[in-house]
């Protein structure tokens, strides 16, 4: 933006780069003509896609596969409707294929497994703009080993951990821990890669099952065994240009599929932002001892990394530690932080991909927002598909709030369930309370069969009375 070209790994300039006045102003003369390519299927990709065609750059949008919501979106410019292209988000070539033929300004990769199969630098290769790491940095996400050797590297504070392919001496490093640990998959593993245990029985089991029994298949190649820290659990996302970061407010997910914290871990029940608990004292020294020295560390290491950092952290006595890291926006958590951004996204994903983010000022609302995961029944086991869903209209007139899609399909034009996690009902108010109020006043009016959710998502940070 402005003067600034901004070319990327030797691409051309970019349509926001011809523009005459600076990124994050009012444009004096036009919108710069984007159309943008989403590539997923989730509730995450459709909240980037809300958000996406809320901007005056938008002219025309895909998403592939999409799903029912993303379908349903219409551009603010110009009123077209997004179009959802049969393919898969790991179909590479297809998806390559049907970029070189449409031409889009610029591709939005939102899951993580394309980014570790190295979409970004296939589509570079072509001559196409795609906001996302490549196949190098998507490592952060992509290898548990890889990130949490980069952490011991450059002194990331990190619970202790060791890396191990033998069952034996996983289990001996678990003994030395007392059987409390976390004994994660290597690889990703749509985010149930991970067990927790509190005694050696159950230390041991998780051993087993991913090691052993490869239950998350060569994601459990080796599995990385790190010590159970006490404290709070926060979610924290940074928006990166390869030299520069920006972090977002706080949120807190929620991945134990039971109230209380309980059952299995899934890729998450719910979320809300900011999470009270959390001060601009903690996120200063998250900044300082924890994105500070990632920074150096990709620098010295010759990582580009353009793309959404995602660090998932254990607020502890002795300050905030890393438990992992991944490579995109996180899910549900983007579903809270899209509502409350008042920047153009169009614009903060040029600047990312430019290497001009830190003329950027990212805005925010002071609301704060609430997403409940409305759930296939059985998930994050096996689960039924197919399951017709009603109240749709009547939750998204409620002010305030949106239902982002996340497995949904049209079949004879009723929008069914078609995956793990369904919906994630959002919405926003002034106060943490009143969000959390009105987003299961929004579940209420939603029905399918089978339908799961926790009734306390945000619950920790509300104060009791």
């Amino acid at each position: 933006m402005g003067r600034e070209s901004g070319s990327i790994r030797g691409l051309s300039p970019t349509p926001l780069g011809l523009c005459a006045v600076a990124l994050g102003r009012r444009f004096r003369v036009h919108f710069p003509a984007v159309r943008i390519f989403v590539i997923g299927a989730g509730g995450r990709e459709h909240a980037l896609v809300w958000k996406l065609a809320q901007s005056p750059h938008a002219t025309q949008m895909w998403a592939a596969p999409g799903n029912a919501g993303i379908a349903a979106e219409r551009l603010a410019r110009n009123g077209s409707p997004v179009a959802c292209v049969p393919i898969g988000a790991e179909d590479l070539p297809r998806l390559l294929a049907f970029a070189q033929d449409q031409k889009p300004d610029l591709t939005v990769v939102g899951p993580d497994n394309p980014l570790a199969l190295g979409i970004v630098d296939l589509f570079n290769e072509h001559g196409l703009r795609a906001w996302g790491p490549n196949k190098v940095a998507a490592q952060f996400e992509s290898s548990k080993v890889f990130a949490q050797q980069f952490m011991e590297r450059h002194g990331i504070p990190a619970p202790k951990a060791g890396v191990f392919t033998v069952a034996r001496a996983a289990s001996r490093f678990a003994a030395e821990l007392g059987g409390r640990c976390a004994v994660k998959a290597d690889g990703l593993a749509l985010g149930k890669g991970v067990i927790i245990s509190h005694d050696m029985a159950q230390a041991d089991a998780a051993i087993e099952e991913i090691l052993v029994k490869r239950a998350f298949g060569a994601a459990g190649a080796q599995v990385v065994i790190q010590e159970l820290l006490a404290g709070t659990e926060v979610s924290l996302h940074a928006l990166c240009d390869g030299t520069s970061a920006k972090l977002f407010p706080t949120s807190q997910d929620h991945k134990r599929a039971l109230d209380g914290d309980a059952g299995p871990n899934t890729g998450g029940m719910g979320t809300y932002s900011p999470t009270p608990f959390l001060t601009d004292a903690h996120l200063a020294m998250a900044y300082r001892d924890i994105l500070q020295p990632w920074l150096k560390g990709c620098a010295a290491e010759g990582i580009d990394f353009r793309g959404l950092l995602y660090p998932g952290l254990m607020l502890t006595k002795d300050g905030p530690r890393v438990l992992e890291f991944n490579a995109r926006f996180g899910d549900p958590e983007t579903q809270v932080y899209l509502p409350r951004l008042e920047n153009d996204l169009v614009e903060l994903l040029e600047a990312s991909v430019n290497g001009t983010l830190a003329q950027v000022e990212l805005k925010w609302s002071a609301l704060a927002s609430v997403c409940v995961v409305m759930a296939s029944g059985g998930y994050p086991g096996s689960y039924a598909k197919g399951k017709p869903i009603s109240g749709l209209d009547a939750a998204a007139a409620l002010p305030n709030t949106k239902v982002f899609h996340a497995g949904t399909t049209l079949a004879g034009g009723q929008v069914v369930t078609n995956g793990g996690r369904v919906l994630g009902v959002t919405a926003w108010a002034a106060s943490l309370r009143a969000a959390r109020d009105a987003a299961y006043a929004a579940v209420e009016q939603i029905r399918f069969e089978g339908a799961h959710f926790r009734r306390d998502i945000a619950s920790k940070g509300l104060k009791p009375g």
